[in-house]
């Protein structure tokens, strides 16, 4: 990228002020930033500030850098680095942006160029001895399907021949550049192809209505004409008719009822299958087992293993097991231990249930009962400690199991908790256990 500078200084002017006009419009950029973030409107304003000026002065970055509250270095850093910016005196009546883009230099932009060296400067950036002319080499202007193009002002003049930019140059320089009607120069139509439309000549093509409406139109015809047919030629033979097509084969498909692959739901369809009918004919798809996931191909690794979680292990022949579990066979590697099933609630070991008083003992006091077993005992009409403390040994043995427990009844003592509980409250509870329940 080029270095821009500013002006010498024997071009500057000494002060720059913004019209009536454009002074509120930089009022109400201003206003479209954040409170804190009015610096940012510094490109709108040196645009105004060109549109006004024709080019970008030394003071009026400087005027709309203390406009902004901004050093003059940041300023200046925006008004160079921008190549929208003319930061020196440009054409009164007219500045040509000539576009030197591959698009354009294949198209004859270089003898674009010549013509402006020949009728204004020889070099870029510098004015007619008039002061009303000057040019630039710019990159892609944005219509390359209209190459070679130039830009003057905010207006593109595109399809452009030497001999056409000639003549426009003469009539900005005239003072008549406003009659030059902007665009394609050649009779084209904004970017269509220049012997006219090729596609898209008709909406028919892309309107549903108008296809609708010629589609009914062509059966209506063809009706009509099925009996002058067949009065014209009665001995025509029925298999000279044109066949059906064959609808395409459907063996290679497997049978489901899936909702994705269902032909039943697609629309439009010809085929129209209850549901039910569907699956009733669909394979039934294999049952889930996790146990058969989770196993490790053995071609893959070479042995038989779990692919993940936790890999139970054959334990010794002579560990211990707890008396109160039953051994169950897992798998071929060993044996695991298996939760015992929970007795019956018709068993008569169940403790007596009473109907809910209006007072229920807090039973979560009884070391090892929480929440969720104080709700369980709920279940079982448990609410109080004198129905905990009055349990036999055959009941207590029911409740453990079916709370599954393991034995937890017997070693932390329910009973003599509940027994306590029952007899004087946590005063009692702890003369007894010499703390607090927990």
């Amino acid at each position: 990228m080029s270095v821009r500078r500013l002006a010498e200084a024997s071009l500057q002017p000494a002060s720059f002020a913004f019209n009536r006009a454009n002074a509120a419009a930089a009022k109400q950029w201003i206003k479209k930033y954040p409170k804190g973030r009015e610096q940012s409107a510094i490109i709108p304003l040196l645009m105004l500030a060109q549109e006004q000026e024709g080019w970008v002065t030394k003071a009026a970055i400087e005027t709309i850098s203390d406009m902004l509250g901004m050093p003059y270095i940041r300023g200046l850093e925006v008004a160079t680095f921008y190549t929208q910016y003319q930061l020196n005196p440009v054409g009164t009546r007219a500045h040509i942006q000539v576009c030197g883009t591959t698009p354009c230099m294949l198209r004859g932009s270089e003898a674009l160029m010549d013509v402006c060296r020949s009728k204004i400067h020889h070099d870029q950036f510098h004015t007619n001895d008039k002061g009303t002319l000057s040019w630039e080499e710019v990159e892609c202007l944005g219509a390359c399907v209209n190459a070679p193009m130039v830009m003057i002002f905010k207006d593109t003049f595109e399809d452009l021949t030497p001999e056409r930019l000639a003549e426009i140059i003469d009539l900005y320089d005239a003072g008549k550049g406003a009659s030059v009607t902007p665009g394609p120069q050649n009779g084209r139509i904004t970017s269509e192809p220049i012997t006219g439309l090729t596609t898209l000549k008709s909406e028919k093509a892309i309107l549903k209505t108008t296809r609708d409406r010629g589609a009914k139109a062509a059966a209506k015809a063809a009706r009509e004409a099925a009996p002058a047919a067949i009065v014209a030629s009665p001995a025509a033979p029925a298999a000279q008719a044109p066949a059906a097509p064959v609808a395409p084969s459907k063996a290679s498909k497997p049978k489901t009822d899936a909702l994705e692959t269902s032909p039943a739901l697609r629309s439009p369809s010809p085929t129209k299958v209850a549901p039910e009918t569907e699956k009733a004919a669909s394979v039934a798809a294999p049952r889930h087992s996790a146990a058969n996931a989770n196993k490790a191909a053995p071609e893959v690794e070479k042995v038989s293993k779990q692919r993940s979680g936790p890999r139970t292990k054959a334990e010794p022949a002579a560990a211990f097991k707890a008396p109160e579990l039953k051994e169950a066979p897992f798998g071929a590697a060993g044996k695991t231990t298996a939760k015992p099933a929970k007795p019956s609630l018709e068993d008569k070991n169940r403790p007596a249930g009473i109907a809910k008083p209006a007072l229920v003992d807090d039973l979560k006091l009884i070391s090892g009962v929480g929440p969720r077993t104080e709700g369980i005992l709920h279940s079982l009409d448990i609410f109080t400690y004198a129905q905990v403390a009055s349990w036999t040994k055959a009941e207590r043995e029911w409740v453990d199991g079916y709370l599954s427990l393991r034995g937890r009844i017997e070693r932390e003592d329910w009973v003599k908790q509940a027994k306590a509980l029952a007899e004087g409250g946590v005063a009692e509870y702890i003369r007894v256990f010499g703390k607090k329940p927990v």
